[in-house]
């Protein structure tokens, strides 16, 4: 389900936007929206020089009954919409939350007393897409309603580490993104929206996770990235090292890897500067070199940081780290952050003025310099998936084989075993060599918002 393709860059803009955190109240802004402190946070938003802003409207407010629809915030989510629109922003709409910055927001009807999978119980899953397509529905007629992503994270809802857990195999979740999207695909296509899935970066790294790469690289219009230096990269290496100012563009490289469509588009959907492993005085150039490093993969169509504003000290519960990523703070004064973004922004961005001919964007990936991107690492798969995931992760055989080739001066890419013989395959995405490696597992897996992650010392 492919309705882009990847252009040459000199044809192939980027769009640049934020995960939109209302200032006032979060997320829970939509309990009772106050839409002129919304209007405000929107316009602070449009100064960036961004296109887009990415929002999340709660679940458990939409559908709080399994056969109910909330069609009140169906209203206010179109409300949103427009203001957006009101100030030439485009919007994508998450549907099914599930998670968001620590805390969970999971329908009762799904928990405790109806304990139920919302991956694989087929009522459930029905009521899932009927939300799908009612936001769908609600939003069709409005021209910069651009795409909608299924929710936010709900893999993690199969982690075995989850205190909730869901289960659900690969299958399961196969047919259940399928379930989701395929009513309303041929509609999104026809009207050139973008229908995707977002996870976090377990798909990739953790072995045995029920979520996959195959499904990653091929359901949904385009695959998405997810890429948080709490992972494990930045206590390990460092914020500003090397491989944590590369981690965003390794993952776009994998989002890459096992695509039938060779030309598929990958959407950094997420990418902020944690302050669990970095200081403040550190986090401009980290937004800089992630950004920039990032857009040296060519697939790459959006960058979308997390996020807008600060979450404000008044709110309780929140890991400390939540109340300092935004671009703005809790006042609404924009950071030096905030102002790298917005230079970044007005550079490599599709209203960008210096994109006009798309220069800067060719100089930073390279097809105007001697950085060479026909170079792929080969990922040992089967089936359509990596034989042992935790290769990919830090430390193991992919990662420090691709992190070694970068810092040699290359851009490399990453090709699954099960492509690499393909001579038209490795054409259509300019791989003239590839690298094999032996299989070989990296750290385990933990991706962790505690406060008492520390940076590496060093940087």
């Amino acid at each position: 389900m492919d309705s882009h393709t990847v252009q040459e860059p000199a044809s192939h803009p980027v769009h640049f936007g934020v995960n939109y955190t209302p200032s006032h109240g979060w997320f829970f802004a939509w309990l009772d929206p106050d839409w002129d402190s919304i209007r405000h946070d929107l316009d602070q938003i449009a100064s960036l020089g961004v296109d887009h802003i990415r929002i999340f409207p709660l679940w458990t407010l939409l559908q709080p009954n399994r056969t109910m629809i909330n069609h009140k915030g169906l209203k206010d989510v179109r409300t949103m919409v427009q203001l957006a629109a009101s100030r030439g922003l485009d919007a994508y709409v998450d549907v099914l939350q599930g998670h968001l910055s620590s805390f969970d927001f999971v329908p009762s009807w799904l928990v405790s007393w109806h304990e139920r999978s919302m991956f694989s119980d087929q009522e459930c899953v029905n009521a899932e897409a009927q939300l799908i397509s009612a936001v769908y529905e609600e939003l069709a007629d409005e021209p910069n309603f651009r795409g909608l992503t299924v929710g936010n994270e709900c893999n993690q809802f199969t982690d075995a580490a989850h205190p909730r857990r869901q289960k659900g195999t690969p299958t399961q979740i196969r047919d259940w993104l399928n379930a989701l999207i395929s009513p309303i695909h041929d509609d999104a296509r026809k009207t050139g929206r973008i229908l995707v899935h977002g996870e976090n970066d377990a798909v990739w790294y953790e072995d045995h996770h029920a979520f996959t790469p195959w499904e990653a690289c091929n359901i949904g219009d385009e695959s998405v990235v997810h890429s948080w230096v709490f992972n494990g990269v930045a206590q390990k290496f460092g914020p500003l090292s090397f491989e944590s100012t590369h981690h965003a563009q390794y993952l776009c490289e994998l989002a890459r890897a096992f695509a039938k469509n060779p030309q598929r588009h990958v959407w950094l959907q997420e990418a902020g500067a944690p302050r669990n492993v970095m200081e403040a005085a550190q986090t401009p150039e980290f937004c800089h070199k992630t950004i920039t490093n990032a857009l040296a993969c060519p697939a790459v169509s959006a960058v979308t940081w997390w996020c807008s504003h600060d979450v404000s000290a008044e709110l309780a519960d929140f890991p400390p780290l939540e109340h300092t990523l935004g671009l703005f703070d809790a006042s609404g004064q924009l950071k030096p952050i905030g102002r790298e973004f917005a230079h970044l922004t007005q550079t490599y961005g599709s209203t960008g003025s210096s994109v006009k001919d798309q220069s800067a964007v060719s100089e930073v990936r390279g097809t105007d310099s001697s950085s060479d991107s026909s170079v792929a690492v080969e990922v040992p798969s089967h089936d359509g998936n990596p034989l042992l995931r935790s290769a990919e992760a830090v430390g193991g055989s992919v990662f420090d084989k691709w992190m070694s080739l970068a810092r040699g001066g290359a851009s490399p890419q990453i090709v699954s075993s099960e492509f690499a013989h393909d001579s038209d395959y490795l054409a259509q995405r300019g791989i003239a060599t590839v690298v094999s490696v032996p299989v070989r597992a990296g750290q385990k897996y933990s991706a962790t918002s505690d406060p008492t992650a520390l940076p590496h010392q060093e940087d």
